[in-house]
């Protein structure tokens, strides 16, 4: 093996290789025997492509190339399609409309052209209609959300069913058509503070009677109503602190009278943070089993349920993170990954327990040697908790580094914050270990996983407690002497872009950091975010503008003074979310002080890089910055970023 200097080894897993070989996996749905998925392209500018799986194995796209299939309700969409008799209802990005696109057919428009988006559809068959919910921006004020139905041939317009609550999701048909199931919440509840599920009788011409709550409330969070083919409604809710499953049995169809028990008390999360719509991670198989996967200290398991005995039998897999679970009689498909496997939608025949996958994310054959396993740690906190991450040490097999020498460390601080990192195979983070860097994923207090007292630890601590776990991670892997403290680096993308600013800014332990599409100013977030995230931020930081004097004490873009060390941003124009100026102000303000800056504003993008030129170049521009300022030379040729006031090495 060769000596280099860590950060200078060359690695096989480059931006490029990434950008080809890599597709993001969506939503699943079963129809039958057939299979159907959507999954983003890249190197097709990031389009978002239906793709079906015939019951013999034929996979083809089902969506045309004219066509993106994507829904901007909430901003981050979800729940963007649905297939029922090989007939598929979608939604298209450019125009935000809901098409119906028969099996061989070109799609059909079925909703008007306005102002109006469409996610998170069930069929109605009975009154050949689709149940959905609609975000309405017609008027001048905020978005206005129903549920709504839409007639499946387009004949006649939406009708309105549901109203009055500021969000609603999860439109659920029992399958005897008379009943519809839902959830709302209300500002300034986050569908994982409070929600609740409801009801509703359907008269014979598909109009809600009688509705009446099922559970929930401000600080109960019900997720994913789903019916069984007997009429017992099943959900999952956190009233003991954790993401449970439960059920609902009506008698007489009276749901007043119905009583709702627990399935399977745990310490662990049935349930995930709603940030988009059509998650799923438990599956009516039958009205004897559910398939449901459950994750602990950041770990998923995938188990099934016989809700008459409430027994619990784990189901044997080589994955650590599943999702996205469907199942039919004795089959099962789901959205599943490890450390040494990318994300896959894989199929599990429930007799034989027989697995295959049948679409990867990457199909790149890599190296074991030069791939990176991450470790769980846990380590120790302000006020005495304790906070979680996975830490990633270089590893190459062709380098060893100088005698004495420790490796830089990047932290990773992910969105949200109500979110959490993966342990799945990811070659952005490989991309960095195989280079010489070490790595630390942080699930930071607030994250998810962990139960519900762990996930409020962040409420009015926003930029401060996720801020200290990161810099808290970082010194321990310094104390256990693993990376370098003199080379401590983070980054981290919208809530973690704030995150990243706020430790760049606060404290003095990273010496550089990279902040994509990220806020530096809370209350320009506060008043110029969208509906979903509006108010968000009176649990995070405090009712506004009532408490502006904290939007103000924890804004990075105020204390310009304390950030002494170099920051790049990477930024797309089109951001609803985080709109460029975030970025801008805090890029202004730092090239005025003389401090190393780069700023790179990509056209054409929102929230999030789609376009696999765009996540090669901050995949790469990224590197190349910490290059500079660390002074090490790059294996590869790398295209520069324009960096102000940037002095070899800073």
């Amino acid at each position: 093996m060769a000596k280099a200097p860590y950060g200078s080894w060359k690695s096989p897993i480059t931006a490029d290789l990434i950008v080809a070989g890599t597709i993001a996996l969506g939503e699943v749905c079963l129809d039958g025997g057939d299979t159907y998925w959507n999954e983003s392209r890249p190197t097709e500018a990031g389009r978002s492509v239906i793709v079906s799986r015939t019951a013999d194995g034929q996979i083809a796209d089902v969506t045309p190339p004219s066509f993106n299939v994507r829904t901007r309700v909430h901003e981050y969409g979800g729940g963007v399609f649905v297939v029922l008799q090989g007939t598929v209802y979608f939604s298209n990005f450019v125009d935000q409309r809901l098409y119906r696109q028969e099996s061989g057919k070109e799609p059909v428009a079925i909703t008007p052209e306005q102002a109006w988006r469409y996610a998170d559809g069930v069929v109605d068959i009975q009154r050949d209609r689709l149940i959905c919910v609609r975000e309405d921006h017609s008027g001048s004020g905020v978005a206005v959300n129903t549920i709504v139905s839409v007639s499946l041939d387009g004949s006649t317009g939406p009708q309105v069913l549901a109203s009055g609550n500021d969000f609603y999701s999860s439109p659920r048909l029992s399958p005897d058509g008379s009943q519809l199931a839902w959830l709302s919440w209300n500002h300034p509840n986050m569908p994982w503070d409070g929600t609740e599920l409801w009801v509703g009788k359907l008269t014979s011409d598909g109009a809600i009677a009688k509705h009446y709550k099922v559970a929930g409330g401000l600080e109960e969070s019900i997720f994913q109503p789903e019916w069984s083919p007997d009429g017992v409604l099943y959900f999952v809710s956190d009233r003991t602190g954790w993401w449970n499953l439960y059920r609902w049995i009506p008698q007489n169809g009276q749901g007043e009278q119905g009583g709702i028990e627990p399935l399977c008390p745990m310490e662990a999360e049935f349930g995930v943070p709603q940030w988009v719509f059509g998650m799923s991670t438990y599956a009516v198989e039958s009205a004897e089993r559910l398939i449901c996967t459950y994750s602990k200290d950041g770990t998923s398991y995938l188990a099934s349920l016989n809700p008459q005995t409430k027994e619990l039998t784990a189901i044997a897999t080589p994955y650590t993170e599943i999702g996205s679970i469907y199942a039919t009689s004795g089959k099962v498909v789901f959205k599943a990954g490890s450390p040494t496997q990318p994300g896959a939608i894989a199929q599990l025949d429930l007799a034989t327990q027989q697995l295959d996958v049948l679409r990867r994310s990457s199909n790149l054959e890599i190296d074991p040697g030069y791939l990176s396993v991450p470790q769980a740690i846990a380590f120790p906190t302000t006020h005495g908790q304790t906070a979680y991450g996975f830490y990633y040490p270089p590893q190459t097999k062709d380098y060893t580094a100088p005698d004495g020498e420790q490796p830089p460390l990047l932290v990773k601080s992910h969105g949200g914050p109500t979110a959490s990192t993966s342990t799945v195979f990811n070659l952005r983070i490989q991309y960095w270990t195989s280079r010489g860097f070490a790595v630390l994923d942080v699930n930071y207090r607030g994250s998810t996983g962990y139960g519900r007292a762990y996930r409020e630890q962040l409420q009015g601590q926003w930029g401060i407690a996720d801020v200290d776990d990161c810099v808290n991670g970082a010194k321990y892997l310094v104390e256990l002497g693993a990376v370098d403290g003199d080379r401590l680096v983070i980054d981290g993308g919208s809530a973690g872009g704030y995150t990243t600013l706020c430790a760049l800014t606060f404290h003095d332990t990273f010496k550089a950091g990279a902040s994509y599409y990220g806020v530096s100013d809370l209350e320009t977030l506060a008043t110029d975010t969208h509906k979903f995230e509006s108010r968000y931020l009176d649990g995070l930081i405090g009712p506004y503008p009532e408490r502006k004097d904290l939007y103000i004490e924890r804004s990075p873009i105020h204390f310009t003074d304390q950030l002494n060390c170099p920051v790049i941003f990477f930024q797309g124009d089109e951001d609803k979310v985080v709109p460029p100026n975030q970025a801008e102000l805090m890029v202004n303000a730092l090239s005025a002080k003389g401090l190393p800056v780069a700023y790179v504003l990509y056209k054409g993008e929102q929230h999030g890089f789609r376009k696999a030129e765009n996540i090669k170049r901050s995949l790469d521009g990224e590197f190349y910055f910490y290059a500079k300022v660390f002074g090490f030379e790059t294996a590869d040729e790398i295209e520069p970023v324009a960096i102000k006031n940037m002095a070899y090495p800073f």
